[in-house]
């Protein structure tokens, strides 16, 4: 399997997951505050959404690469 194939695997799967899934959550620790031995942290959900146009055409590069690549 050569590296163009798995390029085109790759975007294929991430296109295939950007449109079924839509976006993705993470936490993220920020520190408020320092007072001697006690930390007060705060942990935020952040969410990051993918765009439709981002997801399908990722899914249809992969294919074009694949297409082209057999040709």
């Amino acid at each position: 399997m050569n590296a163009t194939r798995m390029i085109a695997i790759a975007l294929i799967v991430a296109g295939v997951f950007g449109l079924g899934y839509g976006g993705f959550t993470y936490s993220q620790e920020t520190h408020q505050a320092d007072l001697g031995p006690i930390e007060l942290s705060v942990k935020e959900n952040k969410t990051v959404n993918i765009p439709v146009w981002l997801g399908g055409g990722t899914l249809l590069a992969g294919v074009l690469l694949l297409a082209v690549r057999r040709s």
